[in-house]
C-alpha cells in the first residue's frame, strides 16, 4: 500500500508493480495509482485487463498514441499468466514506457512468470507488497495500521478483541475498522468492539446470515426482526451475510481437500470448513455473485443510501436465500 510519504508522482510512475496475493492489497494498489491519475486528468482512461484478454500485440494498441493525448492508466491483472509471446510484448514496453502511461501489473509472486518480475524489478518499477496476511500477529499489525491510516487511535486490546471476533478475512477487517471510526468517538476501546461484535449482537446477526445461505428465508426474516427488535445494529446483519456469502465463493472455488488444508489454504478455522460446507448446497458461482450484490445494495441502504433500512435488510435476505435454493432449481 501507498503509504503517507507516497507522492503523487510516485504513484503516477510509468510502471507499478503489486506483488502479492492478498486481493484487499492488490485492489487498493489499483485504486491508489487510479485516484492519482484522475486527479491529474479526470479524463483518464483506465483499462482493466485480466491475463488472458492482454493478447499478443494488444499492449502496443493500448499505448499507441491518442488524438486527445489523454492520460491512461493500464491495469494487468494475474500477469504471472500472460503467455510466452505477451511477456516479450511487456517487457518490450518497459525498455521503453510511454509519457503519461501508467502500467500496473498485479502479479502473484513465486516461480512462475518471474522473468516478467525481474524485468519490471530491473527497470525501476515502484513496488508494492500486498502479501496474504497468514498469522495473527500480522493481522492485528494490518488492524493497527487501519487505524492509523484513518487518524483513529485504538487500544491494543481493542484490535486484538477485533482480530478476535472478525477473524483472517481483511476486508471484514478494514470494513470494521472503518465502521467503528465512522460511529466512535475518542479511542476506540475492547468495550466498544464488544458492544459492537461479540455477545448477543454477533450471535444474532450470524444467526441470521446462516438462516440465510441455507436458504431458510422464512427462518432468517424472524431471526433479522428478533434481532432488530434487540437492538442489533443493522450494519452487523450487512456484515455477517457479506462474511457468510463470501465463506461459501471462497469454498466453490477451493480445490478439494481436508479441512485443516482447506482452512490453511483459505484463512478459516477447520470447525468453519466443515460448517461452510453443509451450506454450501445449491449454491452456485452466479448465485454467489447476485448475492453479494444484494447484500451490497443493503449495506448501502442501512448506511444512510435508503429511506427504510429495515426493507432493504429484508430483500437482502431474501435475495441471498433465493441464491442458495437456485442450485437445487429453487425460486
Amino acid at each position: 500500500m501507498a503509504t503517507d510519504k507516497t507522492s503523487r508522482t510516485d504513484l503516477l510512475g510509468p510502471v507499478t508493480l503489486a506483488v502479492g496475493q492478498e486481493d484487499l492489497l492488490l485492489d487498493r494498489a489499483v485504486r491508489e495509482v487510479v485516484a492519482a491519475a484522475r486527479a491529474a486528468d479526470a479524463d483518464t482512461d483506465v483499462r482493466d485487463l485480466t491475463s488472458d484478454q492482454l493478447q499478443p500485440g494488444a499492449l502496443a494498441e493500448l499505448t499507441s498514441p491518442s488524438l486527445f493525448a489523454e492520460r491512461k492508466v493500464l491495469i494487468v491483472r494475474n500477469a504471472q499468466d500472460l503467455s510466452a509471446d505477451s511477456v516479450k510484448d511487456v517487457k518490450g514496453y518497459l525498455d521503453a514506457p510511454i509519457e503519461d502511461i501508467t502500467l500496473v501489473l498485479l502479479h502473484a509472486g513465486g516461480a512462475k512468470g518471474k522473468g516478467l518480475l525481474d524485468a519490471a524489478r530491473k527497470a525501476g518499477a515502484r513496488e508494492v507488497a500486498c502479501p496474504r496476511t497468514t498469522k495473527p500477529a500480522e493481522r492485528l499489525t494490518f488492524v493497527r495500521q487501519e487505524f492509523r491510516t484513518l487518524g483513529r487511535s485504538a487500544t491494543p486490546e481493542a484490535c486484538q478483541a477485533l482480530v478476535d471476533a472478525i477473524g483472517s478475512d481483511l476486508r471484514e477487517l478494514a470494513s470494521a475498522v472503518t465502521q467503528l471510526t465512522a460511529d466512535v468517538d475518542g479511542t476506540i476501546d475492547e468495550a466498544v468492539v464488544g458492544r459492537y461484535y461479540t455477545g448477543r449482537a454477533e450471535a444474532s446477526s450470524f444467526n441470521v446470515a446462516d438462516r440465510a445461505v441455507e436458504g431458510r428465508a422464512a427462518e432468517a426474516l424472524e431471526a433479522l426482526r428478533w434481532s432488530l427488535s434487540t437492538g442489533v445494529a443493522p450494519v452487523l446483519v450487512t456484515s455477517a451475510l457479506a462474511q457468510g456469502v463470501r465463506a461459501i465463493g471462497k469454498l466453490l472455488t477451493a480445490r478439494g481437500g481436508r479441512p485443516a488444508d482447506l482452512a490453511r489454504e483459505l484463512g478459516m478455522p477447520p470447525w468453519k470448513i466443515d460448517r461452510v460446507r453443509q451450506q454450501m448446497r445449491g449454491w452456485t458461482p452466479d448465485g454467489v455473485a447476485l448475492a453479494l450484490r444484494a447484500v451490497a445494495e443493503a449495506d448501502a441502504g442501512v448506511k444512510g443510501g435508503g429511506d427504510d433500512p429495515e426493507y432493504a435488510l429484508e430483500k437482502a435476505v431474501v435475495a441471498v436465500a433465493r441464491a442458495a435454493r437456485a442450485g437445487r432449481g429453487g425460486r
